[in-house]
């Protein structure tokens, strides 16, 4: 798995998210938006799609305050 925030791909980002019960909800150009609940409050996280590149970290730390989980269902 990736280096706590450094290195994460759209790939891994992704399988956090549907592994914690978020769909897919829309695609609007390359912004994937998917949807989960969490503690009984919906949140929606847009994940950017560009190719195989990394996301950096600042990126990464606000799709995990978007999806409402906690850092330790990110396995940081």
């Amino acid at each position: 798995m990736a280096n706590r925030v450094f290195n994460w791909t759209y790939d891994e980002v992704t399988t956090v998210l549907k592994d914690n019960g978020f769909k897919l909800n829309h695609i609007r150009g390359s912004h994937h938006y998917y949807v989960g609940y969490v503690d009984g409050r919906m949140h929606q996280v847009c994940v950017a799609r560009h190719s195989s590149k990394v996301f950096k970290p600042r990126t990464l730390k606000g799709m995990i305050a978007q999806s409402g989980l906690p850092k330790s269902a990110w396995g940081l």
